[in-house]
């Protein structure tokens, strides 16, 4: 939904548009519900549901779904995982044996479920490595490219979590089917979303990051046809007209 420096009216290039901010007001008055899905923390989340007027939101990549309940306040239940959270020894030793990679500071604080990484990694290896310490359960999720060379944003989280299997969840305790939903995002960790709802739409930008062959998607994807916040205006046309 947002564009440069987390800014939900600024485009590719850092221009000014109003396209997102309209698109949103169609959504919430057409009574569409807008679950937010990311890598960003519950505490971080509940504030930007409310500016957003989101109904609930999915956060650290799927660690946490939360929900408004009857009195409008927000609910939140943790999925299950294959195992513990990433101990501070074992991540400072990882840290130490992948110098690529650093705990992602300040964006890290309030982080429940995950720890939250930036930099460049070669996920197997770094999975491998923690099998041969004891952490087979963990994995690195790769949730998409930091401006200013800062390399991916990646969470380290145990097996089990992801945002594919936390749309299904709240889609199932909602009662709806996957054919009631569409999803919108831009990294690796978002496409696996695709197989849980009806369409997902790839925001461009994401044909820039490695990982992604634009060819070789699956059938119920489509690349929008702007980047970033645009792509999002366009997938919300799209939901909005469709039958």
């Amino acid at each position: 939904m947002v564009g440069p420096r987390g800014c939900f009216v600024r485009q590719a290039g850092s221009a000014t548009t109003l396209e997102p901010a309209q698109a949103l007001v169609d959504l919430l008055d057409a009574g569409v519900q807008l679950v937010l899905v990311s890598g960003r923390s519950r505490l971080q989340l509940i504030e930007t549901a409310g500016v957003f007027g989101a109904d609930g939101f999915i956060a650290e990549i799927g660690g946490l779904v939360a929900w408004r309940g009857e009195d409008t306040r927000f609910t939140w239940q943790s999925l299950p995982a294959s195992g513990p959270a990433v101990t501070p020894a074992l991540l400072a030793a990882m840290l130490e044996q992948h110098a690529d990679l650093a705990v992602y500071e300040p964006y890290n604080e309030g982080h429940e479920v995950d720890v939250l990484l930036r930099g460049f990694a070669d996920a197997p290896a770094v999975e491998a490595w923690l099998a041969d310490h004891g952490a087979a359960h963990l994995r690195l999720r790769d949730n998409g490219l930091l401006p200013r060379n800062l390399g991916h944003a990646w969470h380290l989280i145990p097996d089990g979590v992801s945002k594919g299997a936390a749309v299904a969840w709240d889609l199932a305790r909602r009662g709806l089917t996957a054919h009631d939903a569409i999803a919108v995002g831009d990294s690796v960790e978002d496409l696996g979303m695709a197989p849980h709802v009806g369409r997902f739409f790839l925001c461009r930008n994401a044909l820039s990051h490695p990982g992604f062959d634009e060819h070789a998607l699956p059938a119920n994807v489509t690349v929008t046809e702007r980047p970033l916040g645009l792509g999002w205006v366009e997938a919300v046309r799209a939901a909005l007209h469709s039958p």
